[in-house]
């Protein structure tokens, strides 16, 4: 049975790399994954300095996107049979399509008018609006998501107002927004189709997803493709690195390595976006911005203390054990 070609590339860069008691398969390609997500904000970026539309990215990145992920379960017959779907999936499905759809909308809106690591900060909150659902919903409330609470929001405000210096209101409520949207894709996800695999879910969202933003590009007059080569680059790489084969990677590494704190992956991507943002893009955060950032890392690393047993809520969601939180 044929490994991907991506998959037997990491494993030979870890092979050669790395002793074999440094790093677990599933730990490697994790953190794969996640480096994978964190150049979405720099690619991006990079997208908007060669005058790509906002909407013009989301809807062929996410359409480029959901054609390699078909592509790639057809041609391998071991996600083949991933792509068969139970009829009372489908509308979660949409339901988490249509929630992220519009969340990508407004984050790369978002993006557009804040720096990518200000803007990845705000982002990464997502847990915290996962917490806000899970609340509502009826899920016990500690001393310690209290805190995380706290300590976020300091974050937020060291990020957003701390400085007094002049700063995109509109860009930084949707990027926040955007990181409610993602939560709450999380949570509809996970209560609704957590029979579900994983991969089948994933599939399914996108190529909806894909429909919903090409609506919303047609809606808004926004041009079809981009009109350079900087621009059509930019938007390949988005589709492919950050969206499609992140994906890929973090589903071949969670079958070795099972439940992964879903904050420590967060703070890996987010570190990340933010050191490419430094290197590509030249962006600074002044002092009162790397302390509010230190506070929301430490509020997203105190989610791995939200447990039972020392089991985060997130990865209860992410594993489809939602009803341990109740």
């Amino acid at each position: 049975m044929n490994t991907p070609a991506p998959i037997l590339l990491i494993e030979r860069l870890r092979a050669r790399w790395l002793p074999a008691d440094v790093l677990t398969r599933g730990t490697w390609l994790v953190l794969a994954s996640t480096a994978c997500f964190g150049l979405a904000p720099i690619l991006g970026k990079l997208a908007y300095r060669a005058q790509v539309e906002p909407f013009t990215l989301v809807s062929l990145r996410t359409v480029l996107a959901a054609l390699a992920l078909w592509a790639f379960y057809l041609l391998q017959p071991r996600w083949r049979a991933a792509i068969a779907i139970p009829w009372h999936a489908l509308p979660a499905c949409a339901g988490m399509a249509l929630a992220n759809g519009f969340g990508s909308l407004l984050y790369y809106t978002g993006l557009a008018r804040v720096d990518a690591s200000l803007g990845q900060l705000l982002y990464t909150l997502y847990p915290l609006w996962v917490f806000i659902f899970l609340s509502a919903a009826g899920h016990r409330v500690s001393r310690l998501a209290v805190l995380r609470l706290g300590v976020a929001l300091g974050g937020v405000y060291l990020l957003t107002a701390g400085g007094g210096g002049p700063l995109d209101a509109l860009g930084i409520m949707l990027m926040i927004s955007a990181g409610a949207l993602y939560g709450w894709m999380l949570v509809l996800g996970q209560w609704a189709v957590a029979d579900v695999d994983s991969r089948t879910v994933t599939l399914y969202v996108l190529t909806v997803q894909a429909g919903v933003v090409f609506a919303a590009q047609m809606l808004s007059g926004a041009p079809l493709a981009p009109t350079t080569m900087d621009g059509w680059t930019a938007t390949v790489l988005l589709a492919l690195i950050p969206t499609a084969l992140a994906r890929l990677l973090m589903f071949a590494g969670l079958r070795h390595l099972g439940g992964v704190q879903a904050s420590l992956l967060g703070v890996a991507e987010l570190v990340v976006a933010l050191v490419m943002a430094f290197v590509w893009l030249g962006e600074r955060l002044p002092l009162w911005q790397v302390l509010g950032a230190g506070l929301v890392v430490a509020s997203v690393l105190l989610s791995g203390r939200e447990s039972h047993l020392e089991t985060s809520w997130e990865d209860l969601l992410r594993e489809g054990r939602w009803r341990e939180l109740e």
